[in-house]
């Protein structure tokens, strides 16, 4: 089983920055992609980048690209995300996925973390 830890959630203003973190604990040998995930109230989970370990490939939605960058601290089975030109929009809960597989930006039976808030004020 693999357990997952998230931090650096916060409140922000718009057009500030912020760096989620994702420890991964456990069976982490299994899982070959990660993925970030996010919430905003009344509205359904939706992706915001994968990655693959191995070759550190990452995909995000066209909406982020060049704003959120995913990375892997291999020696400290740590995952990033770097969140830049913040906007009210990205205001959610965001969840750390450990996937039994991905397709692109598809991530199959993901493992979830609690998950880190994210605040962003105008």
């Amino acid at each position: 089983q693999v357990q997952l830890q998230e931090s650096g959630g916060g409140s922000v203003q718009a057009g500030g920055s912020l760096r989620l973190s994702c420890v991964a604990s456990g069976d982490t040998y299994r899982r070959n992609c990660f993925a970030w995930f996010r919430q905003a109230p009344g509205k359904e989970r939706e992706d915001v980048a994968t990655i693959y370990l191995i070759s550190g490939r990452t995909f995000y939605p066209d909406s982020l690209k060049g704003r959120f960058t995913f990375s892997q601290d291999k020696a400290n089975d740590t995952l990033y995300l770097q969140m830049n030109n913040l906007q009210t929009d990205d205001t959610a809960m965001y969840y750390c996925a450990a996937c039994n597989g991905c397709s692109e930006r598809q991530c199959y039976r993901p493992i979830w973390g609690q998950g880190t808030q994210v605040t962003v004020s105008s």
